[in-house]
């Protein structure tokens, strides 16, 4: 739609869609979550943020090289549509049928979850039989009221557990996206850098965020698999990077933060992702990936407010805003420890 677009009508039109159906890298994430066990999962996720991270660094020259080209922006919009067609494709000829996925009975812990999703069709049917009570086979929930049985289990869920991890995916968020929204107009300003020497830094960076997938792994063993505490880490060097980029008065320092910080962000992009879904339980997986894109979308909305706001007062300002928006976070965690269910969580281990 977007290729075949003649005038801004449809251009925006199009958009719709694609903003919509475009998240496969959300939905592939819940469906890692339900094919690996719970200790596998943030090797798994990091592998495959490596996997995306390669995708995102070749994707800007490959696109950028076909825009040159004459029509270059249909050019660009027919192969990523092609793209989509393939995994399309891909998903299709998969053998699903040879894949156990997990079942709620597997990785959900006991307790908060019931309470909060309810019981399935088959413990409520077992219930009914105990009773004596004849169980009528009726048909299933309309999809609607799946839809709102799921919408109020995440309400709950949320306002009793996870609002310590959304919260922290917030302020994590802008406090990256201030240092980025304006980082090439930054290193022009304070270090005279040109923005090709800049685009070389932010593809240097990329690269060793790609490393840092491979590094996931080591480091959990480390922490013996403790992802909060990796995540808490993390965010404590993120903020003092983003604190030492706004001080500092050499490019080399400059540039040893800006790659550094990619590492570290990678590292506490995907343990905040395996915190939800531990919390959450993987028959909320797919609903708690949603929200946490939609609380970083929230980050991109107010990020580009707040840099320009702080790169008025100071070329500094964007990545000390950042900093101090990142100490709280770190604050918030310290204080706020979320438990993954407590006893549930052991009752879950003993099984």
């Amino acid at each position: 739609m977007l290729a075949a677009s003649t005038n801004v009508f449809l251009f925006t039109l199009a958009r719709v869609p694609a903003g919509i159906f475009k998240h496969t890298l959300s939905i592939s994430r819940a469906l890692l979550a339900d094919l690996v066990t719970e200790e596998e999962r943030p090797v798994v996720l990091g592998q495959f943020n490596t996997a995306s991270s390669m995708g995102f660094i070749l994707g800007p020259v490959v696109g950028g090289y076909l825009a040159e080209l004459d029509g270059g922006f249909y050019l660009t919009a027919f192969v990523c549509s092609s793209v989509f067609l393939l995994n399309a494709g891909l998903v299709w000829l998969f053998p699903w049928s040879e894949v156990k996925l997990s079942g709620p009975e597997d990785d959900l812990p006991r307790g908060r979850n019931q309470a909060l999703w309810g019981k399935t069709d088959s413990a409520t049917q077992r219930a009914a039989s105990a009773q004596g009570t004849p169980v009528s086979k009726g048909p299933a929930r309309l999809p609607w009221a799946e839809v709102l049985a799921t919408l109020r289990g995440l309400r709950s869920l949320v306002l009793s557990a996870l609002w310590v991890v959304f919260v922290v995916r917030l302020l994590m968020a802008v406090a990256v996206m201030l240092n980025y929204s304006n980082f090439v107009l930054a290193l022009e300003e304070r270090f005279g850098m040109g923005p090709r020497a800049a685009g070389y830094l932010t593809s240097c960076s990329s690269a060793l965020g790609v490393l840092a997938g491979f590094a996931l792994g080591p480091l959990l063993r480390l922490y013996g698999h403790q992802s909060y505490r990796l995540l808490l880490h993390s965010s404590v060097l993120t903020s003092t990077l983003l604190l030492l980029f706004a001080s500092a008065r050499g490019l080399d320092v400059a540039v040893a933060c800006s790659v550094l910080l990619s590492f570290s962000t990678a590292i506490g992009r995907t343990c905040i992702t395996d915190l939800q879904l531990t919390m959450g339980g993987v028959r909320a997986g797919g609903s708690l990936l949603g929200m946490g894109q939609s609380v970083t979308a929230l980050g991109r909305v107010l990020a580009p407010i707040l840099s320009g706001v702080a790169q008025e007062v100071s070329p500094c300002g964007p990545p000390g805003l950042g900093a101090a928006l990142g100490f709280v976070a770190v604050v918030i965690m310290s204080r706020n420890r979320p438990h993954s269910g407590g006893q549930e969580g052991d009752e879950l281990k003993s099984e």
